[in-house]
């Protein structure tokens, strides 16, 4: 599917705001996949598709999630998550994307796991980056990612983490598992 197709698709998904995010998430994406060596059609679809579901209803969401055999962690973790898994079914089913590599990066976009491939980081990142975003720490983020992208997502990480605990929410299990990982290789 070429990009215009795409991000006609997309746009009927999304208010104007989050469509303006989605370009600035797909122009950071193939940047860094340039950059690191990744697959830039690859990168630019996941990206253009990422939040394919955000403004779909709770209860579609979570039928999608209980039909597929989603995780039931990601309902206990908070709303803002579904949209991810829900959002890799809705883009295989919906706009016929079958690429797994592709549908994975789009499903851990939000919280990343443990494993990560280069896609899903990327995706992972760009989203957390894009030149839209603008909140304590994303500078920082921002300009390391173009140094070592694994260290931008430990930043990334943290400052997630960090927000969560402040606020009193429960961390999902993946976010944690992908913090520790790229800390331990670090090492």
């Amino acid at each position: 599917m070429n990009r215009a197709t795409a991000l006609e698709i997309v746009k009927e998904q999304l208010t104007g705001e989050r469509y303006t995010h989605t370009l600035g998430v797909t122009e950071t994406a193939v940047e860094l996949a340039k950059l690191y060596g990744a697959d830039v059609q690859k990168a630019e679809t996941a990206a253009i598709f990422h939040d394919y579901a955000k403004f779909r209803s709770k209860s579609e969401m979570l039928d999608i999630i209980e039909e597929q055999k989603v995780s039931k962690e990601f309902p206990r973790y908070g709303d803002a998550l579904l949209h991810a898994p829900a959002g890799a079914f809705l883009v295989e089913k919906e706009a016929g994307i079958k690429d797994k590599e592709i549908l994975s990066a789009i499903y851990w976009h939000t919280t990343g796991q443990a494993r990560m491939t280069l896609l899903e980081k990327i995706i992972f990142i760009a989203d957390y980056i894009e030149p839209n975003r603008s909140f304590p720490g994303v500078e920082e983020v921002r300009k390391e990612a173009y140094h070592n992208l694994d260290s931008a997502i430990i930043m990334s990480l943290r400052n997630t983490i960090q927000f969560l605990l402040q606020k009193g929410q429960p961390v999902f299990p993946e976010t944690l598992a992908a913090y520790n990982e790229l800390v331990l290789e670090k090492k």
